[in-house]
């Protein structure tokens, strides 16, 4: 029997060294489905409940193996279902390979049901590489380029296949004209791009003639961590992380200043005021106003991308090349400074940073404290684990408590900031490393959007893993937070409940109906035990915790117009008005008034 397309497909993914893809099946994949069937589990199809949660668990996936993540979906409505996960990978510069259905040949044009305009629909989430398969011969050269490309350039690519040439026989390109060959998936190999000699010069001398040099650092600098410590201690630098970056530097460092901007922390913020010289690895941290002041600091950028240099802050060198490379050829050439001042500043500032947040998640609150959580957390946190984290008010605590180090592993979806992936992203992650714990912090909007459903597929698949490890912490405040926050401190604006409050119940009670072990927090007493029996179960845990939404994300460098329209919200009759002014007025006081050493 000759070997069909969808076979074919499946047998170069396996060539490519997937294991696993995940998706959710439709007739506009019935060929490719059932040639999954016939390749016995290599690789594996996940089912997701929802096809934007397959493409959220391949950018899971990809972001914590390094590797490119694959997720499969029909025509029409399962396609549109994967767009946003496949942004988010766009955005945060993550290789996906999507490979969606199409209507069959013969009817597209004919308004035919689930016929979309794929290629117009995926143009530009897909902008890196985006192919329709039209005949037998265009593969594999489609599929390789689709991996190729979206490893190369770190970006989502896109092969539509329609039903029918799914099951047709497959042929290989021929050695003649109009056929394109390919090679095999080992022929590919990634270079590394150094920086050319004379710019990483001038980059030195620049780094050498600063007297208070700031480091931002973001997910590029991953293959660069000793180098990146190496430039920070010659320079006496203290060193930022941008979200996507906070598990790339270890939080015990005494000069890593933690997270920058909105979420950040008040020494990042004082770093960037402070300095004189700035040098930017890896980010494309896009919040200029939370960097030095145009024309204070001399600035160099390093970035494996060209089309991101120079972007977010006025920089006078650029060097366009992989970090570790143009870090190693760049230390020689820098000197140490002798006046460590200015780092002994910032190691101090740190310090000082990490008292006040310990004493601010140990503030009373009704009924549990967000801050806590993620505090006592910290203090427990397996060296191996991996974090996600959703977006929404719990995104603060993860940015500000959480202290990440060793072989700890954290992500988010930093550039689309989108709601849902706290869950899928966890679910990806234990694909990608089965013996390590996965921690997902995800808020009760995000949990009710898809997280819920979500449960079910990881108790599907928990027996693949190992280490079976995969906790979900829910914060249960009724309230989708951040934007209530953001509703009183940037327009003035009071609650508006309609919009704003969740309907209660118990995730506790649907966790254990989708088979995870459940527990329920509703005191600060509690959530120390909670997550040491959640560390140590031999199964999925979710930890149902009532958390105060009037705990206030206040960023250490509020301003008077955010403090004053916040007070504004309160006087027009805000629901939660004079309980959220006695917390902000605790949590702000402890940054405010430290404690005195005994």
């Amino acid at each position: 029997m000759a070997q069909q397309v969808g076979d074919y497909i499946v047998g170069r993914l396996r060539e490519w060294g997937v294991r696993q893809v995940f998706g959710y099946p439709g007739d506009g994949i019935n060929g490719l489905v059932a040639a999954f069937g016939r390749a016995e589990g290599e690789p594996a199809f996940i089912q997701a409940r929802h096809e934007e949660m397959a493409a959220f668990e391949a950018v899971g996936y990809a972001k914590f193996s390094a590797r490119v993540g694959v997720c499969v979906a029909t025509s029409g409505p399962g396609a549109i279902h994967l767009l946003n996960g496949l942004y988010d990978a766009k955005l945060d510069h993550v290789p996906v390979v999507a490979i969606i259905g199409q209507t069959a040949r013969s009817a597209v044009g004919g308004s035919y049901q689930q016929e979309v305009d794929l290629r117009n629909l995926f143009k530009d989430v897909a902008s890196e590489f985006l192919v329709e398969v039209n005949v037998p011969e265009q593969l594999p050269n489609a599929l390789d380029r689709a991996f190729r490309i979206a490893s190369a350039r770190r970006a989502p690519t896109a092969v539509i296949v329609p039903a029918d040439v799914q099951e047709l026989a497959y042929a290989a390109p021929g050695h003649e004209f109009r056929q394109v060959p390919s090679s095999p998936p080992e022929a590919f190999a990634a270079s590394t791009v150094t920086a050319r000699r004379q710019d990483i010069e001038r980059a030195a001398e620049l780094l050498n003639v600063g007297d208070r040099v700031a480091i931002l650092i973001g997910q590029g600098a991953r293959g660069a961590v000793e180098e990146v410590q190496r430039i920070a201690e010659l320079t006496g630098a203290g060193v930022a992380k941008a979200l996507l970056g906070k598990d790339v530097l270890s939080d015990e460092l005494p000069y890593v200043t933690g997270s920058i901007g909105l979420l950040g922390t008040r020494p990042s913020y004082e770093l960037m005021r402070d300095c004189d010289t700035l040098l930017i690895i890896g980010s494309n941290f896009p919040y200029s106003q939370f960097m030095p002041d145009f024309g204070q600091a001399r600035a160099v950028q390093i970035d494996i991308d060209g089309a991101l240099i120079g972007l977010r802050y006025p920089t006078e060198v650029n060097l366009v090349g992989d970090a570790k490379a143009t870090l190693a050829e760049m230390i020689p050439m820098v000197h140490v400074k002798p006046d460590r001042a200015w780092r002994l500043e910032i190691e101090q500032n740190v310090v000082r940073w990490w008292q006040t947040v310990e004493r601010q998640s140990m503030l009373d609150a009704k009924p549990v404290n967000p801050m806590r959580v993620v505090w006592e957390l910290s203090a427990r946190m397996p060296e191996n684990c991996m974090v996600t984290a959703d977006s929404g008010s719990s995104t603060n605590w993860y940015a500000r408590c959480l202290r990440l180090h060793g072989r700890m592993r954290g992500s988010l979806s930093g550039t689309l900031a989108s709601m849902g992936p706290g869950v899928p992203y966890a679910i990806g992650a234990k694909f990608a490393h089965p013996d390590r714990p996965a921690i997902a912090l995800v808020g009760d909007g995000a949990m009710q959007m898809n997280g819920l459903a979500e449960l079910l597929t990881a108790t599907r698949y928990r027996d693949r893993w190992t280490d079976p490890r995969l906790i979900v912490c829910v914060f249960h405040n009724n309230d989708l937070n951040q934007v209530t926050w953001e509703l009183r401190a940037m327009g003035g604006a009071p609650k508006f409940e309609d919009s704003q409050t969740l309907p209660d119940i118990s995730y506790a009670e649907v966790a254990r109906a989708a088979g995870f072990t459940a527990i329920t927090v509703d005191s600060a007493e509690e959530v120390g035990p909670a997550w040491d029996a959640a560390l140590a179960a031999d199964r999925p845990v979710l930890l149902d915790i009532r958390t105060d939404p009037e705990v206030p994300p206040i960023p250490p460098h509020a301003t008077w117009e955010q403090l004053k329209a916040t007070a504004e919200a309160v006087l027009r009759g805000d629901p939660g008005g004079w309980h959220l002014i006695a917390q902000g007025a605790k949590t702000k006081a402890q940054e405010l008034f430290p404690a005195r050493d005994k």
